[in-house]
C-alpha cells in the first residue's frame, strides 16, 4: 500500500522525507514535487529500480530516464568532457528548469535505458526535491504520468495514474507550472537546444550566444 505525506505540514514533511529516502535506498519508487511537474523517481544506480520506473510509466528503454541531482558539485562524479560553456549554463540556470545532456563517466555502474553514453541531468528548484536528493544522491526521475497522459501538476493526478506501483508519495501541493524543462545538448562544441521549455532560446543565448536550435 502506498504511503502519502503532506510536505507542507512540518511533521509530515520530516516523516515523509525520511520514509521516501528509505524507500529509495530499498530500490522502491517515490513520487516527488519539482519546479515543473511531479516526478517519479528511483535510485539512479539501482538498475532494477530504474526498470521498475520505466515499467510503471509504460515507457521503453528507448526513452532513457533523466537524472536529478541536489548540487552542481555532484556533476563532477557523473559527467566527463563538460565544457566551460556547459558550466556557464549551470551557473546561470541551476537550480532551475534546464536539463543538460552530457557524456556520463564511462565507469558509472548504472542503467538508465539506451543512453548511448550520455545522461540528461538537472538540478530542480524545489526545496522538497533538493532535500531528498541531498539525502539519497542522484535519482532517476521522469514525469509521474503514464506514457501518453498529461504530466501531473498535483499529487492526486500522479497517484491516480501510478497507484501502488509507488511506495511513497510526497505531496507538496500544486507545482509552480506545467511547462517542462528546456533541454540543451552540451556534448557538442556548440550547445544545441533540443527542446524549448521553461527557459527560452533567447534567455539561453544571453549565456551561449552561438546556441543552435534543433529542427
Amino acid at each position: 500500500m502506498a504511503r502519502r505525506y503532506d510536505t507542507n505540514d512540518a511533521t509530515d514533511r520530516v516523516t515523509g522525507l525520511r520514509e521516501a529516502a528509505s524507500a529509495v535506498r530499498r530500490g522502491e519508487l517515490v513520487v516527488l514535487p519539482t519546479d515543473t511537474v511531479y516526478g517519479i523517481g528511483a535510485d539512479a544506480f539501482t538498475a532494477e529500480a530504474v526498470s521498475d520506473l520505466l515499467d510503471a510509466k509504460g515507457r521503453g528503454r528507448n526513452m532513457p530516464t533523466p537524472v536529478l541531482i541536489g548540487s552542481p558539485n555532484t556533476l563532477h562524479g557523473l559527467v566527463t568532457d563538460f565544457s566551460e560553456l556547459a558550466w556557464e549554463l549551470v551557473d546561470a540556470f541551476w537550480p532551475g528548469a534546464l536539463t543538460l545532456v552530457a557524456r556520463h563517466q564511462p565507469s558509472l555502474q548504472w542503467d538508465l535505458g539506451d543512453t548511448r553514453g550520455t545522461v540528461a541531468v538537472r538540478m530542480p528548484l524545489h526545496p522538497v526535491a533538493i532535500e531528498l536528493l541531498t539525502e539519497v544522491g542522484p535519482m532517476a526521475v521522469s514525469s509521474a504520468n503514464l506514457t501518453g497522459h498529461p504530466s501531473p501538476e498535483t499529487c492526486d493526478a500522479a497517484q491516480g495514474m501510478l497507484g501502488d506501483s509507488v511506495s511513497v508519495y510526497l505531496d507538496g501541493g500544486p507545482t509552480p507550472g506545467n511547462v517542462p524543462s528546456s533541454i540543451v545538448d552540451v556534448t557538442r562544441d556548440v550547445p544545441l537546444l533540443l527542446r524549448a521549455g521553461a527557459i527560452s532560446a533567447e534567455e539561453l543565448r544571453k549565456v551561449v550566444p552561438d546556441l543552435e536550435v534543433a529542427n
